[in-house]
């Protein structure tokens, strides 16, 4: 590695070792109050940055994890999904794996040959469970809103042809269950 590269590994690890710190005490909090989403918005954003540095920095098997533990975090968080003691039982052993792979990296310098794939298939699992449909008195959250011109961008990307919403148009979004207009 350069000491450019040493240089941004080092800084991953300290923050990410912060981040792991507050993850901590947030799911401490969520067990007091397992339907606290914004408390579950903060420990998706956390898991969100490192799956995204560790991409960067190439450790591919921290991002594997991370990233299927970003998916079920996020139907947590939109309220698709409620909080139950197997998947919080699943988050920390996510979040030990995590810890794991750092304080390999921090030694080793790579993430080590532990085999995670059971507790990928396990988050994997979880996320795709139907568990705690949307209710009517959930409301959706503030990111279901997609403006027209956001819409549009996907359409274009997607390839999808040359009708594209425009700002004025009114856009229904299906999201999760929900309606929103």
């Amino acid at each position: 590695m350069s000491d450019e590269n040493d240089e941004l590994v080092q800084e991953f690890l300290i923050e990410s070792y912060e981040n792991l710190d507050q993850l901590d005490r947030d799911f401490v909090e969520l067990e007091q109050h397992p339907g606290d989403r914004e408390r579950l918005g903060g420990i998706f954003r956390t898991i969100h940055t490192i799956k995204g540095t560790s991409g960067f920095l190439a450790f591919g098997k921290l991002e594997k994890v991370t990233h299927v533990g970003e998916n079920l975090l996020s139907r947590l968080r939109d309220g698709s999904l409620d909080l139950s003691e197997e998947i919080t039982s699943a988050l920390l052993a996510m979040v030990d794996a995590v810890r794991e792979m750092l304080a390999n990296i921090e030694e080793r310098g790579a993430e080590g040959d532990t085999d995670y794939s059971d507790l990928v298939d396990t988050l994997r699992r979880l996320n795709e469970s139907e568990a705690a449909a949307p209710t009517p008195d959930r409301a959706p959250p503030a990111d279901a809103e997609v403006t027209a011109s956001g819409l549009a961008s996907k359409l274009l990307a997607a390839g999808t042809g040359t009708d594209h919403p425009t700002a004025n148009d009114k856009v229904t979004v299906h999201y999760s269950g929900w309606t929103t207009d």
